[in-house]
């Protein structure tokens, strides 16, 4: 609800400066701290000498503990894997390198709801145990009531026992101390009161500052305590009980808090008798330790995740799978380019040494969005559970980080290229004006990701009638046409065909003779009210690529069908935009917030009268779809426009003649509205949906009927993928933001687009949560239609073309003739190693971090002892690669089995590798080194440690399914 700055000023680094005060002045007193974000504002800009210090000390002595260690806690139902990794990375890089100290335990306690994707991760990242709180509150009753709260989760079902974690569900009070004393009208245990803003105030005295403890109320206090630790003990198996003591924004007066305790801990230790319980300050390592210890067996739970989750019959939290479309749709693009940029900068420092790039100053431009990705993953960030300030203050970071690294991958263009440095435009878009005709633009175009891609960049330009020609003066493949967005301008679809990590250069020209770029054909059809379309005969006309035939029908100006050419297969298709109706007024019931989702009524039709108009050309044939509220309005609230691809011999087109490309136009809704696009079809699919965890490992979603909320808890996350199918053929939907997604009916699947809502509940309004969200948001989702055999072998390959799509550089060339490039340039693109990998297995990072500390773990912890590990140039020679393998174990014959990668060769392109060490998932042990602890289950009695280590000599590694492995190369210095 506040920007970290205002947090960092009202009370946040009061915690840490008061903390460590605290606790050096009683040998008893533990603490422990969760995200880096605001402990690393806190030590590189408050902090005193002494200070750090004492912070070195007491993590040596175990009293103050890092749990978790990324930079926030970050949700877990609309987040990416990649954004995951990268805010653990970037929090575990920073206290390696800092303190020589790796988390090795989880505090999940806020997250809405528990994927899947999490266990593994924290697996792969070394812990030893996992704790989560928000699960389903009828879930929760029930495993508290049957003492099933802690299990050994087996979140991948391919890694399964070998990155099984032990996990911890919170009991019914969640992690916040409860405050009610039975014996005072006051509250308890939260002596420091409450945080105050903008200011913490003058005199020190804070807002509800619990009843302090003194001789007369000792024992009462004592007592009330003990006989909630007690209640708590009846839900666990063992007798160690995890007493949370704290809440959100807590000890930022630790001396009052620390005070009050050590009277209460003291009192009922000294009474142990009488009381039959002992307490002790603890961190969560203490915890799992102690439960760890009693050496007990526990059940196993499958790769089933905790989505989504309720609080009660009807507060559904699944209205955040959505809120805040533009936000999310923005924090993934700026995490795409993130990693075109980090591969980018890699190859340049590998490749051009000599390069007159300062790399310093390139690394902080990195730093900055990785910084800015890093913290919109938090809890309420990405999300969209923030106030509208602190949505402006993820949005103008990201904006900042986004800018800083397209400056980057600008400069190293032109640095390769040796052009002038000065003259030259790049931007994200280039607008001409089109007064200029002898100013010619060109365009770079890089492809991240490790596969060679065919596919359309799309560029403004002021006229129809242009030229596109390759390095090589070849004229390229185009098609132009008027543009969706402005009367003025057009669209011109370029057809691109780069190998991996590689670049082209490709100059748009206006028209020179022959070689001209397709024109599109419009045609437009009168606007019609598909309610009213009953009472005539079907006007059908078809939109034919090689892989689909998608029919139109006159009538209605709704899609109607389309047919898998490959299996002559046809599916009855209709989509349609549809409302819900939600309340916001608390008199009237239950409300829909940035938050919940609480739909009164089915959702409701929006349009009297859809616009249809098609573009077709020789490459590319757009439908566009327009849906008004009657026949006579003028502007429409929804828009579709769906893009089938044609593509020329000798290009390889499968990818691109799969994909229905759609791309929505939601908004300005009206308030209370909550937008979703409806797709039915002929498939028989008993109602069933299949959602992913994180774009890593797919969920399968059987619909639920409850009492009361059905629509809204059977609303799933979608952050990648989504899918419906019968016996022979399923539809799959890619998406590049996160979404709700829900099968309300059978052969349906509909996914929430937009939300807009205002409600009267005080606490929403104190804070400004009432997603008053007037935007227009422009979602695209790929659609794929085919057997199963086939959606299987495309859709993981599609999705990462869809979220790593090439990143477009413009600039100007001044004079009208046809470019003279340097030769360099020509060999980057012709004669180059491109960086390549099977289409089952993706290249997760290619970066240089920058980390100063040495991979060897007795070094790293002698030179910090030493005071070694100060300031000074970050180490531009290790390089970090993450390869993740996409499928499950037996998800298809072929691109499920096991890869040998030989990493000497894959990397050949940016030099000679000299060595490489496996690691941890965020790089800070080696995997040779890394035993965590193994609990026994029943398909486990006996306990032993893990370790997963399989390197070879010769630079060649096998990637098993599901597995991400990291390691760290080094290249032959030139």
């Amino acid at each position: 609800f506040f920007s970290f700055q205002e947090s960092m000023h009202a009370y946040a680094a009061n915690v840490y400066t008061t903390v460590i005060e605290e606790l050096m002045k009683g040998k008893q007193r533990k603490f422990i701290a969760v995200e880096q974000e605001f402990f690393r504002l806190w030590w590189n800009m408050v902090a005193t000498d002494t200070q750090k210090q004492q912070v070195h000390q007491l993590l040596q002595e175990g009293r103050l503990e890092f749990v978790i260690g990324g930079q926030v806690m970050h949700d877990e139902a609309v987040t990416l894997i990649d954004d995951q990794i990268l805010q653990l990375t970037e929090g575990h890089g920073f206290l390696y390198e800092t303190f020589g100290f790796r988390p090795q335990f989880s505090w999940h306690v806020d997250p809405f709801g528990a994927s899947a994707t999490t266990p593994t991760l924290f697996a792969l990242a070394g812990f030893n145990a996992h704790l989560i709180s928000r699960i389903d509150y009828d879930l929760k009753a029930d495993m508290q009531k049957n003492k099933k709260l802690q299990f050994v989760w087996q979140g991948s079902p391919s890694l399964s026992a070998r990155q099984e974690i032990f996990t911890h569900v919170m009991d019914q009070y969640s992690y916040c101390t409860p405050s009610h004393l039975p014996f005072s009208n006051r509250s308890g245990f939260f002596w420091n009161g409450f945080a105050t803003f903008p200011d913490p105030p003058k005199d020190g005295v804070y807002p509800n500052m619990s009843l302090p403890v003194t001789d007369a109320n000792l024992h009462l206090y004592a007592q009330t305590m003990v006989a909630n630790i007690k209640e708590r003990a009846a839900w666990f198996r063992t007798g160690d009980i995890l007493w949370p003591w704290g809440c959100d924004k807590q000890f930022f007066n630790a001396s009052v808090q620390y005070s009050n305790m050590d009277l209460l801990v003291d009192y009922i230790n000294k009474h142990s008798a009488e009381f039959g319980v002992t307490v002790q300050y603890a961190t969560v390592s203490d915890y799992f330790q102690a439960v760890y210890s009693r050496n007990l067996t526990w059940e196993i739970r499958d790769s089933q995740d905790f989505l989504p989750y309720s609080t009660e019959p009807f507060q559904a939290w699944t209205g955040f799978y959505t809120s805040r479309s533009t936000l999310k749709g923005i924090a993934r693009r700026a995490s795409s380019l993130l990693y075109a940029g980090e591969s980018f900068f890699t190859q340049y420092v590998q490749k051009h040494p000599e390069g007159s790039i300062c790399k310093c100053k390139a690394l902080k431009q990195l730093q900055s969005l990785r910084w800015a990705v890093s913290e919109v993953q938090h809890h309420d960030g990405i999300t969209g559970t923030e106030s509208p300030k602190v949505k402006d203050m993820y949005l103008s970071n990201l904006m900042y980080g986004m800018l800083n690294v397209k400056k980057l991958m600008a400069s190293i263009i032109f640095d390769i290229n040796n052009a002038k440095k000065n003259g030259e435009v790049y931007s994200s878009v280039y607008t001409k004006d089109s007064g200029e005709p002898d100013v010619d633009l060109y365009v770079v175009v890089y492809n991240p990701l490790a596969w060679n891609i065919t596919t359309f960049v799309t560029v403004s330009v002021s006229s129809e009638a242009m030229s596109v020609y390759d390095e090589l003066g070849r004229s390229v493949p185009a098609q132009v046409q008027s543009s969706v967005e402005s009367q003025s301008t057009y669209d011109l679809y370029i057809l691109v065909a780069i190998s991996g990590l590689s670049y082209r250069k490709y100059s748009i020209k206006p028209l020179d003779g022959q070689q001209a770029a397709f024109v599109g054909t419009s045609v437009k059809y009168k606007r019609r009210d598909p309610a009213r379309a009953g009472q005539q005969r079907q006007q059908l006309f078809p939109v034919v690529n090689s892989c689909y035939q998608i029919v139109f029908d006159q009538n209605t100006n709704l899609m109607h069908s389309i047919t898998d050419r490959e299996t002559n297969q046809t599916v009855q298709f209709t989509q349609e935009f549809l409302e819900y109706h939600v309340n916001g007024d608390t008199k009237k019931g239950p409300i829909s917030d940035n938050y919940l989702f609480a739909p009164n009524t089915s959702a409701v039709p929006v349009s009297k009268a859809v616009g249809l108009e098609v573009m077709s050309g020789s490459l590319m044939t757009e439908i566009r779809q327009y849906f008004y509220s009657n026949v006579t309005s003028q502007d429409y609230i929804y828009a579709v426009y769906t893009r089938l691809y044609s593509v020329p011999e000798g290009y390889d087109g499968k990818l691109l003649c799969r994909r229905i490309e759609q791309e929505y136009s939601v908004g300005p809704l009206e308030f209370n509205r909550e937008a979703v696009l409806r797709t039915s079809t002929s498939l028989n699919t008993r109602q069933l949906l299949y959602t992913d965890n994180n774009g890593y490992q797919m969920q399968k979603r059987p619909f639920k009927a409850y009492v009361n909320n059905t629509v809204a808890r059977n609303y799933y996350p979608m952050v990648q993928t989504a899918y419906i199918e019968d016996d022979t053929t399923r539809l799959m939907l890619l998406a590049e933001r996160a979404h709700g997604v829900s099968s309300q009916g059978n052969g349906q699947i509909e996914v929430m687009l937009h939300r807009r809502l205002w409600n009267n509940l005080q606490w929403d309004l104190d804070n400004n949560l009432t997603l008053n969200d007037s935007s227009v948001v422009r979602p695209v989702i790929w659609l794929i239609l085919g057997s199963k055999a086939v959606t299987n072998t495309l859709y993981q390959t599609s999705g990462l073309a869809l979220e790593h799509r090439p990143v477009v550089m413009f600039g100007a060339l001044s004079g009208g003739d046809k470019p003279k490039l340097p030769r360099q340039l020509q060999q980057n693109s012709v004669h180059d190693f491109p960086v390549t990998l099977p289409p089952n297995l993706h290249l997760q990072t290619l970066s240089i971090p920058g980390w100063r500390y040495s991979s060897n773990h007795a070094e790293q912890v002698h030179s910090i002892h030493m005071g070694e590990q100060k300031q000074g140039d970050p180490d531009f020679s290790r390089v970090l690669l993450r390869i993740r393998h996409l499928y499950e174990v037996g998800e298809d014959p072929v691109l499920s089995q096991p890869v040998v990668v030989d990493l000497k060769s894959l990397l050949k392109g940016l030099g000679s590798v000299m060595a490489v060490e496996e690691r941890s998932l965020t790089g800070t042990w080696d995997v040779n080194t890394l035993e965590r602890w193994k609990w026994n289950t029943a398909q486990y009695p006996g306990k032993r440690f893990f370790n997963s280590a399989e390197t070879s000599e010769d630079f060649t590694v096998t990637v098993h399914p599901k597995e991400i492995r990291t390691f760290f190369v080094y290249f032959q210095v030139q």
